[in-house]
């Protein structure tokens, strides 16, 4: 694949390399910020529903895409990521969960290639996180590879009140930016991260 233009969302483009991701004081809300620390995407997690959903918005608040989970409440899922505008299904993120490391697939939603691959880094601290008291606690990072396995950039945890990552995408010459800044929300409403 030469690039990303196959995965083009209506209504929003994300030309940085480097974002961040808080937490709202509610949770399971969330606002990416670009470099200038203005709010370019807003998602939440729809609670109490068979299958989770998450709609996203621009800053105007225009609904510019959704990820919906493919089956019921489910720590190991697939949620398809579609755009709003058109209705069109873009990419599938795969979560294939263990004790020791979170991984999630990114794939195109029609051909399911794989596109990209967020990994957690360093076993030690994710099984801290999951069978430790306040393990949670313990700010998380994730590697982006792309379909090849070469590094593409970085989702790292901060230590704060709220969970916050800093995104840094050194290589999205073959990776669409959306549904990384999209898994990032969706792997800490779904794995509590």
């Amino acid at each position: 694949m030469s690039g990303t233009r196959g995965y083009d969302i209506q209504g929003i483009e994300l030309t940085d390399d480097r974002y961040t991701v808080e937490q709202g004081f509610v949770r399971n809300k969330y606002k990416a910020l670009d470099v200038d620390g203005n709010v370019v995407l807003r998602g939440k997690q729809k609670m109490l529903k068979m299958k989770e959903k998450f709609p996203f918005v621009d800053a105007d608040g225009n609904e510019v895409f959704t990820v919906k989970a493919g089956g019921l409440i489910d720590v190991a899922n697939n949620y398809v990521l579609s755009d709003a505008r058109t209705g069109e299904d873009i990419v599938i993120l795969d979560n294939d969960y263990s004790l020791l490391q979170d991984t999630w697939k990114i794939r195109d939603a029609t051909t399911e290639a794989k596109l990209a691959e967020i990994n957690s880094r360093g076993a030690m601290v994710t099984v801290a996180r999951n069978v430790v008291p306040f393990g949670g606690w313990i700010p998380h990072k994730y590697e982006i590879t792309d379909q090849e396995g070469a590094h593409v950039g970085a989702i790292e945890g901060q230590f704060s009140l709220r969970d916050r990552y800093e995104i840094v995408i050194d290589d999205a010459s073959t990776v669409p930016k959306e549904p990384i800044i999209a898994a990032a929300m969706v792997i800490d409403a779904i794995q509590g991260n």
